[in-house]
């Protein structure tokens, strides 16, 4: 009966898409990249593995379309904080300090596609070599107003944050840390 009740359904391929994307990026969070496969994603949205393969022709190109999706979610997050910021000095910085830190009040779908970019970037040379672009396109974007040593090393500190955050290392009080960093932000800091 329910199998009948597939073939009735309305066909939503952009929904079936997203809730693929969605599910292979929770089993990588939840269970690590080599759990990622064709069937443990269809069992999880409940379609066959055929129909993964219908939007996916491999294990690859599911990964990588969710790494393009946590990064195009992630440098939308900077990109709205930066749209928001009065200071254009330290502006990449600070959107990428607050993109980067989990303070709870980002939603549970903004760490999550924050943490399942960097899981796969760290668990992938490919997914690294795409990071590792899309950050020095970024550095070079924001040359003029980021680009100093102090920046720098604030950045790699919210990275450093995110890691210990993620591996479920203690962060006594991650608040003062991000304020801390945000100041180093400032212009005159680097003095």
């Amino acid at each position: 009966m329910e199998v009948e009740n597939a073939y009735k359904r309305k066909k939503q391929p952009e929904v079936v898409r997203r809730a693929l994307l969605d599910q292979a990026a929770r089993i990588t969070l939840e269970q690590g990249l080599s759990k990622v496969t064709f069937q443990a994603v269809a069992d999880a949205v409940g379609v066959t593995k055929g129909g993964v393969m219908h939007h996916f022709a491999t294990k690859n190109a599911l990964i990588l379309e969710v790494f393009h999706d946590a990064m195009a979610k992630f440098e939308a997050e900077v990109d709205t904080a930066m749209a928001k910021d009065p200071v254009r000095y330290g502006s990449f910085t600070r959107a990428y300090i607050d993109a980067t830190i989990s303070l709870g009040e980002k939603g549970q779908a903004e760490f999550h596609s924050q943490a399942t970019l960097y899981v796969l970037m760290l668990g992938d040379s490919e997914l690294r070599e795409l990071w590792a672009e899309w950050s020095n396109q970024q550095l070079k974007k924001h040359e003029p107003t980021d680009n100093t040593e102090t920046l720098c090393m604030v950045r790699l500190v919210a990275d450093g944050i995110w890691l210990s955050d993620f591996s479920g290392i203690d962060i006594v009080d991650k608040q003062s840390l991000r304020d801390r960093l945000i100041k180093m932000t400032q212009r005159g800091f680097d003095a």
